[in-house]
C-alpha cells in the first residue's frame, strides 16, 4: 500500500489528504483527512518547516508499517549533495523507517543526479521525481506508469482535489 499526501494553506491552516493506494490503482482505496492550525509562515527555502507538521499531522492515522512509501508533494533532495527537501525532512522526521517517493511540478537546479525528469502522457512538460530509501529508476518508472492519461497521475489528481473541498 501507498500513501499519496497533499497540502492545501489557508490563512493559520491547513487541510491535508491523503490517498491509500495501490500502484495499478486508478481510485485510492481510502481517502483521510485532518485540519492543520497553527501552521506557520512561508519561507522561502524553508517550505519544509510549513508542510512537515501538517504532514505529520495526518500520519498519526496510518499504521506506517503497511506503507511500502509515501509520495510526497515535492522533492527528496534539493541539490545533488543531497540537501534535504520536504521529503528527505519527512524521512528522517518518521525515523528513517519509511521510503519517501517525491513528486514534484517544478524542478531546481543542480538536482540532476538524485532526481529525474517524467514525461506522462503527451504533456512536454515533466515532473520530477525523487526518492529516498527505495530506488529512483522504480520510482521513476511505477510513477509514469501510474493510471491516468495526463501529466498528472489520476490519484495524485484526486488528491489534490480533495485538499480544496
Amino acid at each position: 500500500m501507498l500513501l499519496a499526501i497533499d497540502v492545501y494553506y489557508y490563512e493559520q491552516s491547513a487541510k491535508v489528504v491523503g490517498a491509500l493506494f495501490n500502484w495499478n490503482d486508478e481510485e485510492p482505496k481510502e481517502i483521510i483527512t485532518c485540519v492543520a492550525t497553527n501552521v506557520l509562515p512561508y519561507v522561502s527555502g524553508e517550505f519544509y518547516k510549513r508542510e512537515l507538521p501538517c504532514v505529520l499531522e495526518l500520519l498519526k492515522q496510518v499504521d506506517l508499517q503497511t506503507l511500502e512509501a509515501i509520495i510526497v508533494d515535492g522533492h527528496c533532495y534539493v541539490n545533488n549533495d543531497y540537501k534535504l527537501g520536504l521529503g528527505g525532512y519527512l524521512y528522517e522526521a518518521l525515523n528513517k523507517k519509511t521510503p519517501i517517493i517525491g513528486v514534484a511540478k517544478r524542478g531546481f537546479i543542480h538536482t540532476e543526479k538524485l532526481c529525474k525528469e517524467v514525461l506522462r502522457g503527451e504533456s512536454n512538460n515533466p515532473l520530477y521525481v525523487s526518492a529516498i530509501d527505495y530506488n529512483l529508476e522504480e520510482a521513476i518508472a511505477k510513477v509514469k506508469n501510474m493510471q491516468g492519461e495526463f501529466r498528472m497521475p489520476t490519484i495524485l489528481k484526486i488528491v489534490d482535489q480533495h485538499t480544496r473541498i
